[in-house]
């Protein structure tokens, strides 16, 4: 048995305009200047209040949680409109629905989105069932660290090294080497290439055709 653990935002969701928007909301909140747009999508990937702080290292502890905060308020308020969508990059649902369908592949999420925030968007595309065990903000330590990773493992009963992790950023390439599990990055979120590949990328993959390919070559080994 070997796992294919998911990120969210920037790998399945294309969510960094709408995460851009919210943390720009978020801050006007407490009227503090809103991070560019650039800065944000470097973040992103990261618990929420470790993305605060990384955005605003001059804020203190409490006005960190605080903006943390305004940051869910701001998300829930968005949700709630009735025009409201998510959408997924192009393609990224069906592999995700076809692997979860093969009888000796286990299929995860390890995301720094909350865990109400991806009970939403998996509802909302279908892909409830598809994702045997997810592991989120709210249950694990912000990547880079391994914990992610290392649970979705313990839950499905392997080994790490027989998992690979799926993500556009840094952080998931990282947090993958740290667990000792594979990376594949992807080019259409939020890091570049040479920043996934300094940070330990095994592959780098432009298209959902080739993450297909790369990941049935890991299954296959």
């Amino acid at each position: 048995m070997k796992a294919v653990l998911f990120d969210c935002d920037g790998t399945i969701a294309d969510s960094a305009g709408l995460i851009c928007r919210i943390m720009e909301q978020a801050f006007r909140r407490f009227d503090l200047e809103p991070p560019a747009p650039e800065a944000t999508r470097a973040i992103i990937g990261l618990s929420l209040d470790k993305a605060v702080h990384a955005l605003r290292p001059s804020l203190d502890e409490a006005s960190v949680q605080a903006v943390a905060e305004g940051y869910r308020i701001e998300y829930r308020a968005e949700r709630a409109r009735e025009d409201f969508t998510e959408a997924l990059f192009p393609g990224m649902a069906e592999l995700v629905r076809e692997l979860a369908s093969r009888d000796a592949v286990f299929v995860g999420m390890v995301t720094g989105k909350s865990r109400r925030g991806v009970a939403a968007l998996a509802a909302h595309h279908g892909l409830t069932d598809c994702f045997h065990a997810v592991r989120t903000a709210d249950d694990c330590p912000s990547k880079p660290h391994p914990a992610m990773v290392t649970e979705c493992c313990g839950e499905f009963g392997i080994p790490a090294g027989h998992a690979v992790v799926v993500g556009d950023t840094t952080f998931d390439m990282e947090m993958a080497k740290a667990a000792g599990a594979r990376a594949i990055g992807v080019d259409w979120g939020s890091h570049s290439v040479a920043l996934m590949r300094g940070a330990g990328a095994d592959e780098i993959v432009s298209d959902v055709s080739s993450l297909a390919r790369s990941i049935d070559r890991f299954l296959a080994a």
